[in-house]
């Protein structure tokens, strides 16, 4: 594969180390897309589990586009590896160019299974994903497992481009594979009575219970297509589709808009790690 090369990166952290706090930008090569992210460490007394991506970048005479957020749990071994490893591998398969669903599928696949086979390495963790690959900026290919999400704004209209899963959702695909979804007072559905995702990436303990093969959707980007939000469900769990659009769209610099959405989820009183990315197209 030719050599890749980004454009237009900025990065900021404060106080250092996963731990911190993190934001930056970037821009297509014309500089007509640009994005920003912001990632904050939540309340609970471990690491900074949430990883991201976004860039953009030259490969065969195309430019592709690459955003992701993955957020993990026990740990932060397999979001590293994803962050590392996925996007390349899903442009190593050799049909990507001609179908891109087929390949997203085969290389989710794929990494899971090297992630499992590294299980000495990566611990007993797991994590979700959703990423975005937009091609030319024309084309957006959005896949996920677990509760990661995708929002496009469409004339200011949100779109959820990614599906939650959920182990109510998927109770009958749990209990084919002999595993139960626990539905405890005050805490939310969990697979096996541990897991609040139906689907991940790791998680060698509950694998042979749970799914890794993403959903995937595709979509032109026309000139009604303004905002792409990804983020973790420290965002999703007190900001409504809707809302993460309207706050975005009325912020014209999409580092900002990033950090104000992280800082209206802090300020709902979201406990958990924040992660979001915002893609403004037409900039």
């Amino acid at each position: 594969m030719n050599k890749f090369c980004c454009f237009g990166v900025s990065y900021s952290q404060i106080v250092g180390g996963r731990s911190a706090s993190s934001s930056g930008k970037g821009k297509s090569h014309e500089g007509s897309i640009k994005y920003g992210f912001s990632l904050i460490k939540g309340k609970a007394n471990h690491p900074m589990e949430d990883y991201h991506v976004a860039k953009f970048i030259q490969t065969q005479g195309h430019e592709l586009g690459l955003f992701a957020i993955y957020d993990g749990h026990l740990g932060d071994r397999v979001p590293a590896y994803l962050q590392k490893h996925l996007f390349s591998n899903i442009l190593q398969e050799e049909e990507f160019w001609v179908d891109p669903n087929r390949s997203i599928s085969k290389a989710y696949e794929r990494t899971d299974q090297a992630i499992l086979s590294h299980g000495s390495n990566l611990g007993q963790g797991g994590s979700t994903a959703v990423t975005a690959i937009l091609i030319n900026g024309q084309r957006l290919w959005v896949a996920n497992v677990g509760d990661s999400r995708a929002v496009l704004s469409r004339g200011g209209q949100a779109i959820q481009m990614s599906i939650d899963h959920e182990p109510n959702t998927e109770r009958g695909s749990i209990e084919h594979r002999g595993g139960f979804v626990s539905n405890m007072p005050g805490d939310v559905p969990r697979v096996n009575g541990q897991l609040a995702v139906s689907r991940a990436f790791g998680d060698r303990n509950l694998k042979y219970h749970l799914r890794s093969d993403p959903d995937i959707q595709d979509t032109t980007i026309d000139n009604n297509v303004d905002i792409l939000i990804l983020a973790s469900d420290g965002l999703w769990k007190v900001v409504s589709n809707q809302e993460a659009v309207d706050i975005a769209k009325g912020v014209k610099d999409p580092r900002k808009a990033a950090k104000q959405l992280t800082a209206e989820a802090l300020k709902r009183d979201s406990k958990d790690d924040i992660s979001c990315v915002v893609v403004r197209f037409r900039a």
